[in-house]
């Protein structure tokens, strides 16, 4: 089985562009490469619609050399099949968008062309990723390490191939997706610009990640992770390239992780969270609640509870220990328990739960399990 992951660019417009169309067609793609539908002129959108219409004229010749000729993104997808396309096999596929007009347009004509001839597919769009600047493009990274951290380590663990096929797409989303294959794909590919059209294969390295200096901060890379800003000197022993520096209006610059501190984290997070209980601020430990921990074997379920209470710290202080944004989070479900005065209790996931009571602008934890173990043991 393969998981066949592919950045989407726009070379099936860009290549539906003849000799006697206006001139100022490319420019028009170019100016607008970076723009969603509600910000195109009328004009802008008329060129993108033709030049869509005329790729999908010819995808529906059923010509396999066309299309390959006419997409990138399918190019490498025959090229992984030697040239035809399976048909409602188990192999599974992902389209990687741009969030722009453009983006949306061509990932829509290779979706439905895969889904007609029979091919498990389906897109993501990583929010706000774009070239429109180096902020549009940070944020939009960001979403796609998290986006893959929770859809590729879960499919090669059940047995999946793991395969970024990386021959269309922009080159600077190029550059970081090669780098992310060395962590999660069995294997990178590209194909050579000739009559041939061969693989370029790139196969998995072995890489290993230090975890020295995440081991040392992991409470601040886990106050991070759930949003917490740190002012720059409070992170002056982080290696530079794992944050991102900030700022703010009152003339200090704070600092979070970057791209690059996102998915090293996200690598060594669930050894890291899975093996102590972790000193968050504004958080207390009853005994029955570290010896509820304690008794918790289960690494993942130990992961998700960390970065829950990461969650919490950062929201306690954030509104320097109001617990309004507490109960406004519906994901947390942050209530008295109706039974027991004094006692309050959140959720970790549908059936897990965490009791505490509140003390200086703090909690105090005092039981984690299931629900029914909670509920019966505030």
């Amino acid at each position: 089985m393969r998981f066949v992951l592919s950045t989407v660019g726009t070379s099936i417009l860009t290549n539906q562009i003849r000799n006697d169309d206006p001139s100022g067609w490319r420019r028009l793609l170019r100016d607008s490469a970076n723009r969603h539908v509600e910000e195109l002129d009328s004009e802008t959108v008329t060129v993108i619609d033709t030049l869509g219409d005329r790729a999908l004229e010819k995808l529906l010749q059923e010509d396999s050399q066309l299309n390959r000729r006419i997409s990138a993104e399918l190019n490498g997808i025959y090229g992984i099949y030697n040239g035809k396309l399976p048909q409602n096999g188990p192999d599974q596929h992902c389209l990687i968008c741009t969030d722009t007009a453009q983006g949306q347009k061509t990932g829509e004509l290779v979706e439905d062309f895969l889904k007609e001839h029979g091919v498990s597919v389906s897109s993501y769009t990583p929010e706000g990723l774009s070239t429109k600047d180096t902020a549009a493009f940070t944020i939009g990274i960001k979403d796609l390490i998290r986006w893959l951290e929770e859809n590729v380590p879960w499919r090669r663990d059940s047995g999946y191939h793991v395969i970024f096929n990386l021959v269309g797409g922009f080159k600077s989303l190029q550059g970081y997706m090669n780098t992310f294959g060395a962590f999660y794909a069995d294997e990178v590919i590209y194909i050579f610009e000739a009559e041939t059209a061969d693989l370029i294969t790139i196969p998995r390295l072995p890489i290993q990640i230090d975890t020295t200096v995440i081991e040392e901060h992991v409470t601040e890379f886990a106050l991070m992770d759930a949003g917490k800003l740190y002012p720059r000197r409070g992170v002056k022993d982080i290696p530079e390239t794992l944050l991102e520096f900030i700022d703010e209006a009152d003339d200090q610059t704070y600092a979070g992780l970057s791209a690059w501190g996102t998915l090293i984290w996200n690598r060594a997070k669930s050894d890291l969270l899975a093996k102590r209980l972790l000193p968050f601020p504004r958080l207390e430990y009853a005994k029955t609640f570290r010896d509820d921990f304690n008794d918790e074997n289960d690494p993942k379920a130990r992961l998700k509870l960390q970065e829950t209470l990461a969650k919490v710290t950062y929201m306690l202080e954030e509104s320097n220990g109001n617990l309004t944004p507490l109960r406004q989070d519906r994901g947390l479900q942050f209530e008295r328990f109706m039974t027991v005065d004094g006692i309050y209790k959140f959720r970790i996931t549908q059936a897990v739960r965490v009791s505490c009571t509140v003390a200086d602008g703090g909690l105090i934890l005092r039981h984690y399990g299931g629900h029914d173990y909670v509920y019966g043991n505030p």
